[in-house]
């Protein structure tokens, strides 16, 4: 089964940074992309940041030039460094896979 564990959100205030993680396990992580979207109670899901097999990658207009995807293929893992954070950016952040899984999120909030 496809598991997606996300760490590393928290509380900061505005202008500071947090790197989430996202640990994903039982599908062949290197043939599929993998990204980042973030949910606030009472509004539709945002998409944040795809990375593609290539490495190619995509950003939500809201977050360019302060939010970058990367991924570990070796490792299974992806990362979502944030940085210049706004309280706009509070939600909770989940990590999805190309298999259209996803984790149980992990909260960022700023204040």
């Amino acid at each position: 089964d496809v598991q997606l564990v996300e760490s590393g959100g928290g509380s900061v205030q505005a202008g500071g940074s947090l790197r989430l993680s996202c640990a994903a396990s039982g599908f062949t992580y290197s043939r599929y992309s993998m990204g980042w979207f973030r949910h606030v109670h009472g509004k539709e899901r945002e998409d944040v940041a795809v990375i593609y097999v290539g490495g190619s990658t995509y950003y939500d207009d809201s977050v360019k030039g302060r939010f970058t995807i990367s991924r570990d293929n070796a490792k299974s893992t992806l990362h979502l460094q944030m940085n210049s954070l706004k309280p706009e950016d509070t939600a909770v952040y989940y990590c999805v896979s190309g298999t259209n899984d996803w984790g149980q999120g992990t909260q960022v909030t700023v204040s």
